[in-house]
């Protein structure tokens, strides 16, 4: 029982040390206070050259940068003994069929933010 334990613990620490650094957050962007006065080239300069980006007839430059995925995914650990064996599983899993997150971002003629959108 011994084993089992140590087990139990080194797989408890595992887990915390993986996801540990994904629990930072970043804090979140206030885009309406940026309208008009946030332009192409800061955001450029910030989140790097947009993934797809579009220029109107009327000269807006629509803008979209990938932040994200979203789909299933998951990890699963478990634990086993029978009489002197032990044995440890781990396995991970990553779901399909996920869709990109977008920033949106609308620039004037002028390269100043007018809108955005998030999805």
């Amino acid at each position: 029982m011994k084993t089992n334990s140590l087990i139990a613990t080194f797989l408890t620490a595992f887990v915390l040390a993986l996801f540990a650094p994904g629990c930072a957050t970043k804090p979140k962007t206030d885009w309406n206070a940026r309208v008009g006065n946030y332009t192409y080239d800061q955001a450029v300069v910030e989140m790097g050259p947009p993934d797809r980006q579009s220029t109107l007839s009327d000269g807006r430059k629509v803008a979209e940068w990938v932040t994200g995925y979203t789909g299933g995914s998951g990890v699963s650990f478990g634990v086993g003994s029978f009489s002197r064996n032990t044995g440890v599983g781990v396995s991970q899993s990553v779901g399909s069929g996920g869709h990109e997150k977008v920033l949106r971002l609308t620039f004037d003629s002028e390269g100043k933010l007018t809108e955005w959108k998030r999805n």
